[in-house]
């Protein structure tokens, strides 16, 4: 039985969901048609480094939606040695962007995941990528939510590079 709903979303020749509709600052999908945010390009493929610039941009200004865009674009081009950081780097934001739309245990879900899989990043991160300090990150956040607060939104602005000494 098909759902009439689903029928009028927007599909690629292949039949594959686009994501053509505007999106608000926390990447919530808006009426077609409305003045959204600007979107990050599907087939993003920069550079590790500048991927992190932008990434931490987005998230220094509240955006982790985009910023979650931004690291899957470097997740899905990286070498597969570093699949699993990538993939909890873009965890860390969907984490972040649960949190910001008020989703608590979605937040507490991915920034566990995320925590995971960067925890085998830590002292050997690539690109200066600070491992052990987001695992921190993560882990501080997990626990506010474990103990029933929900975190202050300005506090939810990790630095993903270890700044230089």
């Amino acid at each position: 039985m098909t759902n009439p709903a689903r029928k009028d979303r927007d599909r690629d020749d292949e039949g594959r969901a686009n994501n053509a509709r505007p999106r608000d600052e926390l990447g919530r999908p808006l009426p077609p048609g409305s003045k959204g945010i600007e979107r990050i390009p599907e087939d993003l493929d920069l550079p590790p480094a500048k991927s992190l610039a932008w990434a931490q941009d987005l998230l220094d200004r509240g955006l982790a939606f985009n910023a979650h865009e931004v690291l899957e674009g470097a997740w899905k081009s990286c070498p597969a040695q570093e699949r699993e950081l990538w993939q909890g780097l873009a965890q860390l934001a969907v984490g972040i962007t649960h949190l910001q739309r008020g989703n608590l245990k979605g937040a507490r879900s991915l920034l566990e995941r995320a925590s995971g899989r960067i925890a085998g990043f830590a002292g050997k991160a690539p690109y200066g990528i600070d491992a052990a300090g987001l695992v921190r990150f993560a882990d501080g956040l997990i626990a506010e939510l474990r103990g029933g607060s929900e975190p202050d939104a300005e506090w939810l602005r990790p630095q993903l590079v270890r700044s230089p000494d």
